[in-house]
């Protein structure tokens, strides 16, 4: 894997130009040559809008990806801080660098994914229902995702790092993607457990039943037990029937 990592940092140094200084931010992992398949995943770590677990939902998914001829851009997107716009364009950036230098990267700019988780989630999801062609991804994998913004079964912090406490209910329709999905929104993978005590499954249940009556083809995993935050870490109990899950998925399409 180091040695992939450095080759791809080494080729992104040769074929960043406009987009130099925007994806400083990104790391890049691509799968050996011969396992390509040309699909990529831009993924967005969670965190409720203050950090990014950029580990074990982020990089450490290079493997599974990269084994399935997938590459990945990892987005250590800016904090909000009061401007919502800032990790937004982040992940439409690396989105649309993938796309105007897909041939450099081997990569198929019609098959470009976004994944997130968390906040991530929400990020994704917000991606997923508000770009326009030039960055909309054409899927999404959203594990445990922040998906409304309703105070009353958001994740209040997430809800105020992004909007603020008192954003009005106008922004929090706009920020609420189960609410903002149309005809257009790519395909989605939902995963959450059951007993998530942060943010509620039924999230992720309002943004499938709102893709289902848009006919988006959707997939919702909600497993007995596991909590908040597992990502990719081996001691989630439910790790081996997910990735077995997410695996039938990809290969869905």
């Amino acid at each position: 894997m180091k040695k992939r990592v450095f080759t791809c940092a080494l080729l992104l140094s040769m074929c960043m130009s406009a987009f130099s200084d925007t994806l400083k931010n990104v790391s890049v992992f691509l799968p050996e040559k011969e396992k390509a398949t040309g699909r990529a995943v831009v993924i967005c770590p969670g965190g409720g809008y203050t950090h990014l677990a950029v580990e074990h939902e982020g990089t450490d998914w290079a493997p599974f990806f990269n084994e399935r001829g997938i590459a990945v851009a990892v987005v250590a997107y800016t904090m909000p801080a009061g401007n919502k716009d800032l990790p937004i364009a982040d992940a439409e950036n690396a989105i649309r660098y993938l796309r105007e230098n897909a041939v450099e990267l081997n990569i198929n700019p019609d098959d470009i994914g976004i994944m997130g988780s968390s906040a991530g989630g929400h990020l994704a999801s917000t991606v997923a229902t508000h770009a326009t062609k030039e960055t909309r991804p054409n899927f999404q994998i959203l594990f445990y995702p922040v998906i409304t913004m309703d105070p009353t079964y958001t994740h209040i912090g997430s809800h105020n790092n992004l909007l603020g406490e008192n954003p009005g209910e106008e922004m929090e329709i706009m920020y609420s993607s189960e609410k903002q999905v149309t005809a257009d929104t790519p395909r989605a993978v939902i995963f959450y457990s059951d007993d998530d005590n942060v943010v509620p499954p039924f999230n992720g249940v309002n943004y499938y039943k709102a893709l289902h009556e848009a006919k988006v083809p959707a997939s919702l995993f909600i497993y007995p037990s596991g909590g908040h935050g597992w990502g990719s870490r081996t001691n989630f109990t439910y790790n081996s029937q997910m990735l077995s899950d997410l695996d039938a998925w990809l290969k869905s399409f």
